[in-house]
């Protein structure tokens, strides 16, 4: 949800308001690399008109983050679950009862994320 914008918790607080500050200051370097990277280039002109298109908010950078973010929630869920102990597990509920982890520490060797809050409002968590 940070990395989103949809932080509903980040309120209206100092550190709240920092850490927003920070996330959009990577998202403009993100930004600014991609468009260098395709800048002057015709072979990639194309490339470049879409990315400027789908990525007119220069403000906040919501499409470019929820962009990253399907790029790379596999990367960051695995991060995240790498240093797990042993016994540790992720519940899922269900209408059968709860859903452990498959095996495995790193990634859990899961082959699909766990995406099933990504979309559900935060408030509803």
């Amino acid at each position: 949800d940070i990395v989103r914008g949809k932080d509903l918790y980040n309120g209206n607080n100092r550190k709240g308001e920092k850490l927003e500050a920070k996330i959009k200051e990577y998202f403009q370097k993100i930004y600014d690399d991609l468009m260098k990277d395709l800048k002057n280039k015709p072979e990639k002109e194309e490339k470049r008109k879409n990315a400027e298109a789908r990525y007119k908010d220069t403000e906040n950078y919501y499409q470019l983050r929820e962009d990253w973010w399907d790029a790379n929630r596999h990367t960051v869920w695995e991060a995240i679950t790498c240093h797990a102990g042993k016994d540790d597990a992720y519940f899922r509920n269900s209408s059968g009862g709860e859903y452990k982890f498959t095996s495995g520490y790193c990634g859990r060797d899961e082959t699909d994320v766990p995406t099933n809050l990504d979309y559900v409002p935060q408030f509803l968590r």
